[in-house]
């Protein structure tokens, strides 16, 4: 059975709903299993500590979820146009993953929300992309074979899967967004078994 590690950011619903349906399109593919997982906040007061588990939700992912994983789905929602800072911070401290080549040849998708259509979400795909580079991973995106790419009036690019989720992040996920987060958690389980082999 192959593992992929669904790792989000979300302190809202907007992202971590996306992250539930990318893991139901992995396991939509058989002999493959997703395994959700989260990162902490971070404080800019320098006493101020998150505890080891969260009180709820998707346990904290530590380096060995990235390095037992077959394929890594990375969630965030955009700020600015970028992923969030507890994302950043994560990535940041995965220098001992680098420096062995770890997560080198392993397949890895993108997905995010923004509160407005024009709200950076291509540009926080991006920046999502830039430490999977680094470490050697393969970026898959999203092809326009998926017919609601083209479609989609809401979210949804070629760079991975979106949302989006509303100024008071009140939308509903459309069903052309829902359609893409299953395919993308489907291509990502599909493509990890093609390279396990």
């Amino acid at each position: 059975m192959k593992e992929i590690l669904v790792l989000f950011y979300s302190r809202d619903r907007s992202v971590r709903e996306m992250a539930h349906l990318i893991a139901r399109g992995v396991e939509s593919v058989p002999n493959v299993t997703a395994r959700l997982r989260t990162v902490p906040e971070v404080s800019g007061v320098c006493e101020s500590v998150e505890s080891e588990i969260p009180d709820e939700g998707a346990p904290y992912a530590g380096l060995s979820d990235l390095e037992s994983c077959a394929g890594l789905a990375l969630g965030s929602p955009s700020y600015f146009g970028n992923m969030a800072a507890p994302m950043k911070h994560f990535w940041d401290g995965t220098t001992p993953l680098w420096i062995r080549g770890a997560l080198a040849g392993k397949p890895a998708a993108l997905f995010t929300a923004s509160g407005t259509q024009h709200g950076g979400q291509e540009s926080t795909l991006i920046s999502m992309m830039v430490p999977l580079l680094h470490h050697g991973m393969m970026i898959l995106g999203l092809p326009y074979s998926e017919p609601e790419l083209a479609a989609t009036a809401s979210g949804g690019t070629p760079y991975g899967a979106s949302r989006v989720s509303g100024i008071q992040n009140d939308r509903e996920l459309s069903v052309e967004e829902r359609k893409l987060c299953l395919a993308l958690g489907r291509r990502l389980a599909s493509t990890a078994l093609k390279l396990s082999d």
